[in-house]
């Protein structure tokens, strides 16, 4: 199918807890929020734009050829923000916006636009991508955040915690995931038709969602459908540590 018209929104919270400023930390001589609209462009979306609260991004983008909406401080989440973006330049109910984080300097921008597709080909009214999980190390760690998926590809739940629980091979070892069975990573990136991202702003937040702080487990605990997409290439985790800004950098940088 042709590619869909798509826009990328990419919410940019200045104030993050582990990792303050996070938005403008250096990456090969740039802030890492150029490189995820780099990456955004790459995927074909006919515009980007970041949205943020905070002065300091701006400013830090302004001579760099970046679109940026100002938005209001008070949204529990980045697609709350997105959501007032959408209102004010005025995106017709049909129109795809992807919802890059970001913390994902190394989206892969076939991602992008495969996500943008499989929503254009399905009745959801959100679409995530899903990545296998292949270690245990990863399952058992509260920042990888795991989803469970029926026999469609719908999400049934998404935690911080290990599902599914393997309960007879984890009661002798949780060093390694059983052959057995299929676990999946979250990837924090999500495609909503405009109608949708307006309606979910408008729902209530869900005690899921307060629980795991989880903004998609609102979607689910109002009853919506969620299609989960399996990446078509790998997706490196976002940064949210210090680790994982060193960890970028090495490996953005030695490209360079």
């Amino acid at each position: 199918m042709p590619l869909p018209d798509f826009v990328v929104a990419i919410p940019a919270r200045f104030g993050s807890t582990r990792l303050p400023g996070k938005p403008l930390a250096p990456i090969a001589g740039r802030p890492m929020i150029a490189h995820v609209v780099d990456r955004a462009r790459e995927s074909g979306a006919a515009e980007v734009v970041v949205a943020t609260d905070d002065d300091r991004v701006r400013d830090a983008l302004s001579g760099l050829d970046i679109e940026v909406e100002m938005t209001a401080s008070g949204h529990a989440s980045g697609t709350d923000r997105l959501a007032e973006v959408a209102a004010r330049r005025g995106w017709e109910d049909a129109r795809i916006v992807v919802n890059l984080q970001g913390d994902e300097p190394e989206a892969p921008p076939r991602a992008i636009r495969a996500l943008a597709e499989a929503l254009a080909e399905d009745a959801a009214p959100i679409a995530t991508l899903v990545v296998p999980l292949r270690e245990a190390q990863e399952l058992f760690d509260p920042s990888c955040v795991k989803v469970v998926l029926d026999r469609h590809r719908r999400a049934l739940y998404f935690s911080r915690a290990p599902i599914p629980w393997a309960r007879d091979a984890f009661a002798g070892n949780r060093l390694k995931l059983p052959a057995t069975g299929h676990w999946w990573r979250h990837v924090g990136m999500y495609a909503f038709r405009c109608a949708a991202l307006r309606a979910f702003a408008a729902l209530p937040c869900g005690m899921a969602e307060q629980i795991e702080c989880l903004e998609q487990l609102r979607a689910l605990e109002a009853g919506w459908t969620i299609r989960a997409l399996p990446s078509p290439e790998p997706v490196p985790p976002g940064v949210d540590t210090v680790a994982d800004l060193e960890r970028v950098r090495a490996r953005m940088e030695g490209e360079g």
